[in-house]
């Protein structure tokens, strides 16, 4: 089929969520490299949106894609059979994460793992109320939507979840708001599509401690900041802090579809029981998803790509900040390898990629503020690449 073809088929019949799409008809990828079918490659600055932390296609995780394959796809619903890739993934996280977070509920996405975290935290506690930050993003489901900190995205879609409180996000002062009615606060260690906006160090703990004395679940949403994005496996190792329920998705999968909460045994059994199946899926933790999650989980650990991902950041980040001036680019902030890059205008931003894709770069500007522009990229990034990066980027900005 032809290209030409291909994207007139994919205008009409794939549901299109914005005006301008990417539009790169892809042939194939591998590590950082994206090939359309002219062969032309573009370095992706985005992994994929944060997937491909360990760089498509890994051979390690194809291997291990094609060995579940052909062993068993689907079975069962879940949480009915026993199924070892599961099992594995499962044990491993619940090895590397601190206590008491040992039970993972896997399912299909992060938004998907939001909605199970929510409704764990009004089960576990008894309580309506949920806090929310400014400028959050926690996926695009009906509850996932509820805590968005965007009206501009919530206003089409409401009347969404009631009794729902949002914060200045950072503000240690606007913590009070978390009371006694509360069944949780659910908040990024990072805001990514707000602008790659990180609190000051204080903030987290002081949320922790606020929940604790109300008596109210932290949950941490990190699917974006998850499995070494941000120099550390998890971000909320930096804050020294342990939320009730965690949220994972994105990198999880290593390229496949996978998300997951994980809390305590206690937390978590409250989906057992008054009534039984609380809560169910019937694709969540597929066995082909777990078994490249898995994969890519050790490639991670093995290649040390958490520390990669520390040190290439601080250096990409001071090659960055030279570029200051130009074009419109006003500030470059960010942790780890995930960075953003602040234009004087919507319009700049909007220009600066547009010109970046013509010269072969991958990278968009944030879903939350239009001023912004993130570079997400693979770990597996290497020194070459991050100077062509910082070279096309300079190229872009004029």
């Amino acid at each position: 089929m032809s290209d030409a073809r291909l994207r007139a088929l994919f205008l009409r019949h794939v549901c299109q969520t914005s005006p301008s799409p990417l539009g790169i008809t892809v042939a194939r990828a591998a590590g950082s490299t994206v090939w359309d079918v002219s062969g032309r490659a573009y370095l992706d600055l985005l992994a994929g949106m944060g997937v491909a932390n360990v760089g498509h296609t890994h051979r390690e995780v194809v291997a291990a894609v094609r060995a579940q394959a052909e062993r068993h796809l689907h079975v069962m619903v879940y949480g009915e059979m026993i199924q070892q890739p599961q099992v594995d993934l499962a044990a491993r996280l619940a090895g590397l994460l601190p206590p008491p977070l040992e039970v993972v509920y896997f399912t299909s996405s992060g938004a998907e793992a939001v909605e199970g975290a929510l409704k764990t935290a009004r089960k576990h506690t008894g309580r309506r109320r949920l806090v929310a930050f400014e400028g959050a993003f926690h996926g695009d489901t009906f509850g996932a939507l509820s805590v968005g900190g965007n009206p501009r995205y919530r206003a089409p879609f409401e009347p969404l979840l009631a009794d729902v409180a949002f914060l200045p996000f950072g503000d240690e002062q606007a913590l009070a708001a978390v009371d006694e009615r509360t069944a949780a606060a659910i908040v990024e260690p990072v805001q990514a599509e707000a602008g790659v906006r990180a609190p000051a160090p204080a903030f987290l703990p002081a949320l922790r401690r606020r929940c604790d004395d109300v008596g109210a679940l932290l949950v941490l949403d990190e699917v974006v900041t998850g499995f070494g994005r941000t120099g550390s496996l998890f971000a909320f190792e930096r804050a020294g802090i342990v939320p009730d329920l965690l949220v994972l998705a994105k990198a999880l999968g290593g390229g496949l579809p996978l998300g997951a909460f994980v809390g305590s045994a206690a937390v978590m059994q409250t989906l057992a029981h008054d009534p039984p199946l609380a809560h169910v899926t019937t694709f969540g933790g597929h066995p082909v998803s777990c078994a490249a999650g898995l994969a890519a989980l050790e490639v991670l650990l093995r290649d040390r790509l958490v520390a990669r991902a520390a040190a290439l950041g601080a250096t990409l980040q001071t090659q960055l900040r030279a570029l200051v001036g130009r074009g419109g680019l006003v500030v470059v902030r960010g942790v780890g390898l995930l960075v953003g890059l602040e234009f004087a205008s919507a319009e700049a931003a909007a220009g600066f990629t547009r010109r970046a894709l013509d010269g072969g770069l991958i990278l968009n500007w944030t879903l939350h503020r239009d001023t912004v522009v993130r570079l997400a990229p693979p770990l597996v990034l290497t020194d070459d690449e991050a100077e062509r990066a910082v070279a096309g980027i300079r190229a872009a900005l004029g």
